[in-house]
């Protein structure tokens, strides 16, 4: 009697789900969070707690709306895009802009794309890009970025030489951004728990670390960055699954490449965004990527000449994308091009509603 049931083979087993996923990226971040305590104590906090409580109850509201299902929440997801929203941004940023930007995290970076997996741009890098083009002032004043009357501890002088002091602890920046050892720590836990991959991070620090010696050594410019930003961006956003390459080459290609644009953006003077424009640019082309490095097909050989001129015009698409969003960012136009982001999403979400009935 056939079974209308799908039957797997009984060999294949597996032990992870999305949530555990999540848990072991949320247990890596922890020790950040309480390096921000240390910071500026409870100030840091309140804005990862609203952060992650605005995105919750956007998942929430807006599950129930779309798909009368909350079944969304209990994946961790949210709770990730809420953390990572926060150590993006200054740990005095008024709480409302906050809870402004963990909304528009959800719901244009996640949900209006279909859910967790069918979204293509990192949601906490929309909701950062959302905060600062609706709140432009309040996201360029200093004074959301120190205040000494809150100042926690100012510094750890636990080891002999204050530059590794400095490593672990050092109270300024992001909220994410404070103690680079544990966002090192937090990177090795995951590949130990193989949540990423080494392709990326490996990749993209290869590139960045190359181009900033050669351009500083055969220039007199002095490219400045922040160290913690790097790695924020390169071992918790740049490696999300849903927005990333796939296959291994392809994943050295998009690091690379992100290595390349963010130095690209540092040299022509984008001074804070250089991260999440990188970012968010490959997210846009992992498409391409994905299928440049396609694995070949048993019984079919790609022809190597044919795949490297598929690669250098992929490059040469990235450099001018590149090109055109420093161009945009210098004449205040990046508003725009999230106005039209936005009005996309909403005629795509519209239009799929449409087709499915």
């Amino acid at each position: 009697m056939q079974s209308d049931k799908t039957i797997f083979a009984p060999f294949v087993r597996k032990s992870d789900s999305t949530s555990r996923v999540m848990a072991d990226v949320i247990l890596a971040l922890l020790p950040c969070i309480a390096m921000s305590y240390l910071a500026f104590g409870f100030v840091p906090v309140m804005v990862i707690l609203v952060a992650v409580g605005s995105t919750l109850l956007t998942e929430f509201l807006f599950s129930i709306i779309f798909s009368k299902s909350t079944e969304s929440l209990s994946d961790g997801s949210a709770i990730i895009s809420g953390i990572l929203l926060a150590f993006t941004i200054a740990p005095f940023t008024p709480l409302y802009v906050v809870a402004f930007g963990g909304s528009m995290a959800v719901l244009f970076g996640k949900l209006l794309w279909g859910g967790l997996g069918r979204n293509i741009f990192n949601p906490a890098l929309i909701g950062r890009e959302f905060m600062t083009v609706f709140f432009p002032a309040v996201m360029a004043s200093r004074t959301i970025w120190y205040d000494k009357t809150a100042v926690n501890i100012n510094e750890l002088n636990i080891f002999n030489d204050s530059f590794i002091n400095q490593l672990f602890y050092k109270a300024s920046g992001a909220i994410g951004e404070y103690s680079i050892f544990f966002l090192v720590l937090g990177g090795l836990f995951l590949l130990i728990r193989q949540r990423i991959s080494w392709h990326i991070p490996f990749a993209l620090l290869a590139t960045f670390s190359v181009l900033l010696l050669t351009v500083s050594n055969l220039t007199e410019y002095t490219i400045q960055f922040s160290l913690g930003g790097l790695l924020l961006g390169t071992i918790f956003m740049a490696t999300d699954m849903p927005t990333s390459a796939t296959t291994n080459y392809g994943k050295l290609y998009y690091g690379a490449m992100i290595g390349l644009t963010a130095i690209l953006c540092i040299i022509n003077d984008v001074k804070y965004e250089y991260m999440s424009y990188s970012i968010l640019l490959l997210n846009a082309f992992v498409v391409p990527i994905n299928w440049v490095f396609r694995p070949n097909v048993w019984g079919q050989k790609l022809d190597i000449l044919t795949r490297l001129w598929q690669g250098l015009s992929l490059t040469a698409c990235i450099l001018m994308a590149t090109f055109a969003v420093i161009y945009l960012h210098h004449a205040e136009l990046i508003m725009y091009l999230v106005f039209i982001y936005i009005a996309y999403c909403i005629i795509r979400f519209i239009a799929k509603g449409i087709k499915a009935e």
